[in-house]
């Protein structure tokens, strides 16, 4: 019998598998900022490569289509050319017989109007709109934009101090990000063009664990200017506010209305992932500046706020997201029910749970219910599920937090919807009760769920655990005037809180409570932005030396190299207790994964012209 290859002739199952690989991360290392012209002119002419030829809309319409968009590109075409290239790609993508052809036309409709601004702009302009340029790619999709090719640098030279200042250029809490961030940095790493995208986490992590952020000496504040702002929240997005406008010369008040600073950094995210002592490190390096008064238990209400705005130059509302959802089910109010964010705030005053020979079940499927199901093992639980109504591949929690969960003996049950909570007669939960669901249509980019015709599901729990999300205490904010939807607070580009008549004078808000519940370094790149736009309103601009020269690049060792990637501390130690649970990198580790770096700051598009670097 002859034996099939799925590999088209000529050519082996190996080299085509490369040449698919190859392919594959050019795509998905594509730079941030490169003209959408151009990306959606290439993704045409791979699809107009893949046709079979056998229907005429793929074979000759694919092709039509890309000369069209190519003109437009070169900024040859005008707005006949582009209605042009409209209409053919509607009817490829209505005729054409298989996904090669309707889906290559569906993906540049979508584009087209994505990217109208753009398109135009090729057309009415002849040139991509201001701004479209390419960027280094970590430091552009980095939400504070760190610098982070200069910090590999430092890191590499053993400035480990000077890495730290690097960072804290734009970020000032750099070991809570260095431990828990979610790294959007690393995902269009051009070193992925080689081999992986470099651990610049784990990078940034071996430079705080060489250099503690209390022990490397923060830059000198600049000259007093006698102004006053009120930061209500002292969490990542308010600690980064406060640290750069003390460092322009303005006074700063903290209001933080829990008994510590850091807001979810210290009551979201448990100890084994963020040492308290650590994230303590970071919050004494922003108060050794200088010029920063904290008033902690400090809770803003409706009076309060209207007091501040009389009583400071500016106010910065950062009071995150830190009330937790609940569920709109039989039983969700019963004994046994928790707030996941309850939870986590209670540990962050140091209340421990003892859930020794109970059942846990926690609902969701997040960074936070990953955060629940793991503190619950650590509480002694004999037995923890995770319940989530779409599969493990839709879960929002990244990767590395669910298989360490599971390492740890959680349990994933999926596509399963609480539909009630079963109590016994003292009104305790005994079980949670839940509706299978099958995959369905993709929406908004993710697969959706919908009821399957399956029985109910009983699972037996004795707490049940609620991460469905999280929502913001906006009501004393609103009837001071701030405009909310949703609980979410209106601003505008300048993160100027909006009122009933436009903008609020002199009141800004970021962070969470203005996107909604998002990650910690979105946080911090608005309170970064809020910084430099309430030092322009109150008619300053002012720029700040970091005091650190960039190290010369040298030259780049292009040789594929496997990634260094941060290991765990086995899952039948660590999951007995709370202590940190990653290990630290080696320097001989650090050195090798420095190296891998391309300095794309240097030999890229986004070359800096030597010496120090300032905030801008």
């Amino acid at each position: 019998m002859t034996k099939l290859s799925i590999a088209p002739k000529g050519s082996s199952d190996a080299s085509y598998a490369a040449e698919l690989e190859a392919f594959a991360r050019r795509i998905s290392t594509t730079p941030p900022g490169a003209c959408p012209v151009a990306a959606q002119l290439s993704m045409l002419e791979t699809g107009a490569a893949q046709t079979c030829g056998k229907c005429v809309p793929c074979r000759d319409g694919l092709p039509q289509l890309a000369l069209l968009v190519r003109s437009i590109l070169d900024c040859k075409a005008t707005a006949v050319d582009l209605d042009r290239a409209r209409v053919l790609a509607e009817m490829i993508r209505d005729a054409s017989d298989c996904a090669i052809g309707y889906e290559a036309a569906a993906q540049f409709l979508v584009g087209l109007k994505a990217h109208a601004d753009e398109y135009a702009s090729h057309i009415e302009n002849r040139a991509c709109t201001e701004g479209t340029e390419q960027k280094v790619p970590c430091e552009a999709l980095c939400p504070a934009h760190v610098n982070v090719p200069a910090y590999i640098a430092l890191v590499a030279a053993g400035d480990y101090a000077g890495a730290v200042n690097m960072v804290r250029k734009d970020n000032p809490l750099p070991t809570a990000c260095a431990l828990v961030c979610e790294h959007p940095c690393e995902r269009r790493c051009r070193r992925g063009l080689l081999d992986a995208p470099i651990n610049i986490r784990g990078i940034k992590k071996f430079a705080v664990d060489s250099c503690a952020a209390d022990k490397a000496p923060v830059p000198a504040r600049s000259a007093q200017t006698n102004r006053r702002v009120a930061v209500i929240g002292g969490g990542p997005s308010g600690l980064t506010c406060a640290y750069f406008l003390s460092l322009m010369g303005h006074d700063v008040v903290i209001f933080e209305a829990r008994k510590h600073l850091g807001g979810m950094l210290r009551y979201g995210i448990p100890a084994y992932r963020l040492p308290r002592e650590r994230l303590d490190e970071d919050i004494n390096a922003i108060l050794a500046v200088g010029g920063i008064e904290v008033r902690l238990e400090t809770k803003v209400d409706t009076q309060t706020m209207a007091e501040l705005q009389n009583e400071f130059d500016a106010v910065y509302v950062a009071i995150g997201a830190q009330k937790g959802k609940g569920l709109r089910i039989d039983g969700a109010k019963a004994e046994g029910v928790i707030s996941a964010v309850d939870l986590l705030g209670r540990i962050g005053d140091g209340d421990y749970p003892d859930f020794s020979g109970k059942r846990v079940a926690v609902i969701g499927g997040g960074n936070v219910a990953m955060d629940c199901v793991r503190t619950a093992v650590r509480a002694g639980a004999d037995e923890v599920s995770c319940v989530y109504r779409r599969r493990v591949a839709d879960m929002t929690a990244l990767d590395a937090e669910i298989e360490s969960a599971i390492a740890e003996g959680v349990e994933m049950i999926t596509l399963e919807s609480p539909d009630s909570i079963e109590t016994n007669e003292a009104g305790q939960v005994v079980a949670l009760i839940t509706q299978p669901q099958m995959i369905s249509a993709v929406k908004g980019g993710r697969p959706s769920v919908k009821a399957a015709d399956k029985p109910k599901r009983r699972i037996e729990a004795d707490v049940i655990l609620v991460a469905v999300g999280q929502g913001i205490e906006s009501q004393p904010f609103e009837d001071a005037g701030m405009l909310a939807e949703w609980g979410e607070f209106k601003a505008n580009e300048f993160l100027e809180a909006q009122g009933e008549n436009g903008t609020l004078a002199g009141v800004f808000v970021g962070g969470d409570c203005q996107t909604g519940p998002a990650t910690a370094i979105k946080a911090i790149g608005a309170g970064k932005v809020a910084a430099r736009n309430i030092d322009e309103y109150l008619g300053y601009h002012h720029t700040l030396d970091c005091g650190v020269d960039v190290p010369a690049p040298a030259p780049n060792d292009r040789a594929p190299k496997g990634r260094v990637e941060i290991s765990e501390r086995p899952a039948r130690e660590r999951k007995h207790d709370f202590a940190y649970v990653e290990m630290p990198m080696s320097r001989e580790e650090a050195v090798q994964e420095c190296g891998r770096c391309l300095r794309c700051d240097h030999f890229g598009c986004g070359a800096v012209e030597g010496g120090r670097i300032q905030y801008v």
